[in-house]
């Protein structure tokens, strides 16, 4: 049975004001985070990024950078997050024209005190920022979704894995 969730939120004190939590007694563990959302668009506006043919140059790389940065900056964008030392982060980006649109996925790893969830969620929603700022010219019809944590190892809490998309 996987852990319940825990009926306090821990980034508020009990008088209710914000707090970041202490991590200073918690042993540095391997961790483990996966992400995704999507950039659904026009056909036509995905044929622009899968041919590298947007007017503000290769979407998909730039996007891919741009994810990478913010997971190493989310606890400067993020309230109450603890700065990491991640050891690693990708951000896969896969043009599907089912939706139409792009599959972000991006994995950070950590050894240390606490989750790198938030950093993954970040990764992912500034890449998909990314990829509609650079095609916003041709296309303001197009939705950012679905963003959600997929898995998460390591900690205290242990392991999770989402179900299926809503």
């Amino acid at each position: 049975m996987p852990p319940q969730p825990s009926a306090r939120l821990t980034h508020l004190k009990s008088s209710g004001e914000a707090d970041m939590v202490d991590v200073g007694d918690k042993p540095a563990t391997f961790r483990e985070a996966t992400a995704e959302g999507r950039v659904v668009m026009a056909p036509e506006t995905l044929r622009l990024v899968v041919e590298g043919n947007a007017k503000k140059g290769d979407v998909l790389g730039v996007a891919r950078i741009a994810g990478i940065m913010a997971a190493k900056r989310t606890h400067e964008l993020i309230p109450l997050c603890h700065p990491l030392a991640l050891s690693k982060v990708s951000v896969d980006l896969r043009p599907d024209e089912g939706l139409p649109g792009v599959v972000v996925t991006a994995t950070a790893r950590v050894t240390g005190p606490t989750g790198v969830e938030m950093e993954a969620l970040t990764a992912v929603s500034v890449a998909c920022l990314t990829i509609y700022d650079m095609t916003k010219a041709v296309d303001r019809s197009m939705r950012i979704e679905a963003v959600r944590l997929l898995a998460k190892s390591g900690g205290r809490s242990g392991d999770f894995r989402a179900g299926e998309a809503p």
